[in-house]
């Protein structure tokens, strides 16, 4: 720069007046600078980040909670590419695309639980919540990757239409269900009573999938249900974990000392769970004051630990509690609790393993994160997310067992039932 100001300056000693060299001579000066100024933006402007080129946006640098320096640089670029490059780029719905970001976090995390709702699916996933809804009456799941019936509710569509544990369900009003989360199989499932949904399912033992028209209504699902057999064994069937059931359940368990009968069979076959409080209170009948009944395990060494409430009125009570894959959540909590603390044994087949704690977090006053904050441990640390719980006997059933009305399960409780009760 400096070389070439006096090269200029030197040609000008030769052919111009000295007042007019100096005003040519800082006139060039400035006009270079300028241009240099100018060069040094531009470049500047064209290689400035990626995220500072989307005007269309705005909190996009809001500060992010994280142990690690996260690079969003390929995330802008992307996003620049499409609102500089993408052909239909003319017609972006720019909110979309943001609520597609954040579906693409939830998916990105594994967890079938975890799930983002855009506003529709919000006002559908609230009023839910609420149990103001129809559908065909059955929980579903994950198992290992593929969209599951947990179990049909008694007495539902789905019930009457024979779908059992295990299903897998493949399509749903002819939309393939590989990529879709549990919350919106749900979606998809429910709605106004009288309605028709089609499901394609695969059975374990059938070489092909099948479709199943079901007729949408609405959902009584059941509570309790108990039996006194005439050899003393008392039997109470408890369908589900909700906000009424503890009392549906120390109900039961009056019945069953009214009854004179001192041998209990607990069936949880079926039971997809609900509150983790209903467990808690049920299993406090069977554990003293204090014993753990779960662990709410929160990662990086967090934990709270649930306990029994202490009402504890058996002692040493034959009990045997029946289990199978569409015995899950919080029937799984109070299953595990009894069987670590030794006080029943758990018959049937191994369970279906939802043992997570979900918290709707608000994203905005329209949108909500469905998202797994915890998993549930049993007293001695086993995970039931992990692997589900594994009875003491296992016992099968068979498809010829179903068809002759015959229960190999309920038969080999009767039988270790008898034989505990002949111990001192």
């Amino acid at each position: 720069m400096v070389l070439t100001s006096r090269i200029v300056f030197a040609i000008m000693e030769h052919m111009l007046p000295g007042p007019v060299k100096k005003t040519i001579f800082w006139g060039i000066i400035t006009a270079l600078l300028t241009a240099i100024f100018i060069a040094g933006v531009y470049l500047g402007y064209a290689n400035r980040p990626a995220i500072q080129k989307v005007t269309a946006l705005f909190n996009k640098e809001s500060a992010i909670q994280s142990a690690q320096q996260i690079d969003f640089a390929p995330f802008w670029a992307a996003w620049n590419a499409i609102e500089t490059k993408y052909v239909g780029r003319g017609d972006l719905d720019r909110q979309k695309m943001i609520w597609g970001t954040i579906e693409g976090l939830a998916k990105s995390l594994d967890d079938p639980y975890s799930v983002f709702f855009p506003p529709e699916e919000a006002e559908l996933f609230t009023t839910s919540v609420k149990g103001e809804f129809s559908g065909v009456g059955m929980e579903i799941g994950m198992r290992d990757k593929t969209l599951t019936i947990i179990t049909p509710l008694k007495d539902t569509p789905a019930y009457r239409a024979g779908l059992k544990t295990g299903d897998k369900i493949l399509k749903i009003n002819g939309t393939s269900t590989a990529d879709m989360t549990v919350d919106e199989a749900v979606f998809l499932i429910r709605g106004e009573r009288g309605t028709p949904v089609t499901i394609n399912i695969f059975r374990e033992g059938e070489k092909q999938s099948r479709d199943i028209k079901l007729i949408r209504d609405v959902i009584n699902i059941p509570v309790v249900d108990t039996e006194k057999r005439e050899d003393g064994i008392f039997i109470i069937r408890l369908y589900n974990f909700s906000e009424n059931s503890p009392g549906y359940f120390r109900n039961a368990l009056r019945k069953m000392i009214e009854s004179g009968s001192n041998k209990l069979i607990l069936d949880l076959r079926g039971n997809a769970g609900g509150y983790l409080e209903a467990s808690v209170d049920i299993a406090s009948w069977f554990l003293p004051a204090g014993k753990i009944i779960a662990i709410e395990d929160f990662g990086n060494n967090k934990r709270e630990d649930y306990r029994s409430r202490g009402y504890d009125i058996f002692k040493n009570l034959p009990f045997v509690i029946l289990v199978d894959q569409g015995s899950a959540s919080a029937a799984e909590i109070l299953a595990g609790a009894l069987q670590d603390h030794k006080v029943a044994t758990l018959i049937g087949q191994k369970t279906f393993g939802k043992g997570s704690v979900q918290e709707l977090v608000p994203i905005t006053d329209k949108t909500s994160f469905k998202i797994t904050v915890a998993r549930w441990l049993t007293p001695s640390g086993r995970s039931i997310s992990e692997k589900g719980l594994n009875p003491d006997i296992s016992v099968e059933v068979a498809e010829k067992d179903l068809e002759a009305g015959y229960d190999p399960q309920m038969q080999k409780a009767l039988e270790v039932l008898k034989t505990l009760a002949l111990k001192p």
